[in-house]
């Protein structure tokens, strides 16, 4: 949910920082334009040491895989076929989305009533239900990265860092759904295409639901369509300018093959051992359809 440029050292100490716990990658997420001196650096990592990075994934007894219906309903009703969000549409049908998102508060899933395939729909579902939640509060906005503070601090005062979730009585916000539990419990690189920040440059948000019954199907389909997309991935012959994601979340890309290797199991163009990557800039406008 949660992806942004970073100076040369910011990156860095990301990297050290991912490695060390990979639920904090989101680091990566910050924008870093001041020069780093040992004082800055020490001030990060004193920070990180005394903020936590995730929760434990909410559980709740009895409950059973829900409907996503009425999120369907409105997905399908309110993004384009480009992948745009009408936003004043969702303004609209706010009572609906907020009927969606009380049933997701209130029946967090659990190892032995859900499959895993419906825990992973269910947590896509929330963090993309949630994410335009936070839009609609704040909306007009020009970039989710204008909701907050002005000076933001990973982990402590950014868009994913506002505590306005809650799930099975415990309080979150979307980088615990992001970090914490889809990218911690799940193992599945492929969520990186399903989840939406609201922003020009991420995968776009899907027209319809996740189901635990086409999840596997519906994120082959997210991958093919993101990583052949020009306007987020340039792929030739001679040269593969890829998104930002490849990038922040490449360990999660490469833990049984390389980053050509997973992007060429989806490309039409495959990338060859010699071809030259280089990353995009992250466009962070809002994915309005009233601008697109």
């Amino acid at each position: 949910m949660n992806c942004l440029e970073m100076s040369e050292i910011g990156n860095v100490i990301s990297k050290t920082i991912s490695t060390l716990s990979p639920t904090c990658a989101g680091f990566k997420r910050y924008t870093i334009t001041q020069p780093f001196d040992m004082k800055h650096i020490f001030y990060i990592f004193l920070l990180l040491a005394f903020v936590s990075c995730g929760i434990a994934s909410p559980k709740q007894e009895n409950t059973k895989p829900i409907s996503h219906a009425t999120f369907d309903a409105l997905l399908k009703k309110h993004v384009n076929k480009d992948g745009w969000v009408n936003y004043e549409g969702f303004k609209e049908d706010r009572a609906e989305l907020k009927k969606y998102l009380d049933l997701i508060q209130n029946n967090a899933p659990n190892d032995k009533t859900w499959s895993k395939e419906d825990r992973l729909a269910y947590w896509i579902n929330a963090y993309n239900a949630f994410t335009i939640e936070l839009i609609l509060q704040y909306y007009p906005v020009e970039s989710i990265k204008d909701i907050g503070s002005k000076i933001q601090i990973p982990f402590v005062n950014t868009p994913w860092d506002i505590k306005f979730i809650k799930i099975g009585g415990k309080e979150m916000d979307l980088n615990n759904i992001e970090h914490s539990i889809l990218r911690k419990e799940f193992d599945e690189p492929r969520i990186h295409f399903a989840v939406n920040c609201a922003s020009y440059s991420c995968p776009v948000l899907r027209a319809e639901a996740y189901t635990g019954a086409k999840i596997d199907q519906q994120l082959k389909e997210q991958a093919i369509s993101f990583i052949n997309d020009e306007r987020r991935n340039k792929i030739t012959s001679t040269s593969a300018q890829l998104s930002k994601l490849f990038d922040w979340y490449s360990g999660d890309f490469t833990k049984s093959k390389s980053l050509k290797d997973f992007i060429n199991q989806f490309a039409k163009v495959k990338i060859a051992d010699k071809t030259k990557v280089s990353y995009i800039d992250y466009d962070w406008r809002l994915n309005d359809s009233k601008d697109f």
